[in-house]
């Protein structure tokens, strides 16, 4: 197995994956989506709440913005030794006291106080409420590590997606250098250079086929190779993306693992 970064940045990252097979690449994709624990509020406690949302409407809310994740200070609450009741190495707490005295004002992420400072909105200007003059909340809600085949608000990433490695090969004695394969492609893998068609970005290449369907001379063939996959993730803010891959793919050796000690 391969892999070999093309592209990153803060939130995103995308990677290319080769000698695997599709069930290798979507097991990883799976547990990405599904199991790589973050942060997110669980339990919220009202204490006053006079603005237009109720209550329930107020807490989906706050349990939908997601936070910061500390994967080496946290466990998961069923791992804990409080067997989830709620302890400093599974839960935390954040305040929230805010009212409107003059004129209105808007409640916005960066407002939640928390008790560890690691562990916070990914941004402080996600709007929560409206308050009008004289309304008032005030609430504590408690975080807790979660995966996402739980509940969505624990996936750690808002994309992740692969395709296979795109294969396209051009035929040079067939082709009329006409230049309308390079027309037609919408992801601009194709490029015309002194009189001849060039591959520019062939990983760039979404398998439509249609510069293969629009060449009438059958120069042009375009092929997925099925042993190598084009990852693209985007990262919630929750976890850098490359420990999002690190942590699946530590999720996944320790599942192979249990398998092997079942089939001893």
């Amino acid at each position: 197995m391969n892999i070999r970064i093309l592209s990153k940045d803060t939130n995103n990252l995308r990677f290319l994956l080769e000698n695997v097979d599709v069930a290798f690449a979507n097991a990883l994709r799976r547990i990405i989506l599904a199991e790589v624990p973050t942060m997110a509020i669980e339990e919220v406690i009202i204490i006053e709440n006079t603005s237009p949302l109720f209550d329930e409407i107020l807490a989906h809310r706050l349990g939908l913005i997601p936070l910061k994740t500390d994967l080496e200070n946290y466990v998961l609450p069923e791992e804990c030794s409080c067997q989830g009741a709620g302890c400093t190495q599974c839960q935390l707490t954040f305040t929230l006291e805010r009212e409107a005295e003059e004129e209105g004002v808007t409640v916005y992420s960066g407002d939640l106080k928390s008790q560890d400072p690691s562990v916070v909105p990914v941004s402080d200007k996600i709007p929560i409420v409206r308050l009008a003059r004289g309304q008032r909340i005030v609430l504590e809600a408690y975080a807790s590590l979660g995966q996402g085949k739980d509940h969505a608000k624990y996936q750690p990433v808002s994309t992740c997606a692969y395709k296979y490695k795109p294969i396209v090969q051009l035929e040079g004695d067939k082709c009329e250098a006409c230049g309308e394969c390079v027309t037609i492609c919408p992801k601009g893998v194709l490029d015309l250079k002194n009189k001849s068609i060039v591959i520019k970005d062939v990983l760039n290449c979404s398998l439509c086929k249609s510069c293969e369907e629009k060449c009438e001379f059958d120069a042009i063939h375009v092929d997925a190779d099925d042993s190598s996959f084009i990852f693209s993730i985007e990262s919630t803010g929750a976890l850098p993306p490359e420990k999002i891959v690190e942590t699946a793919v530590e999720i996944f050796e320790k599942k192979v693992k249990q398998l092997q000690s079942l089939l001893a």
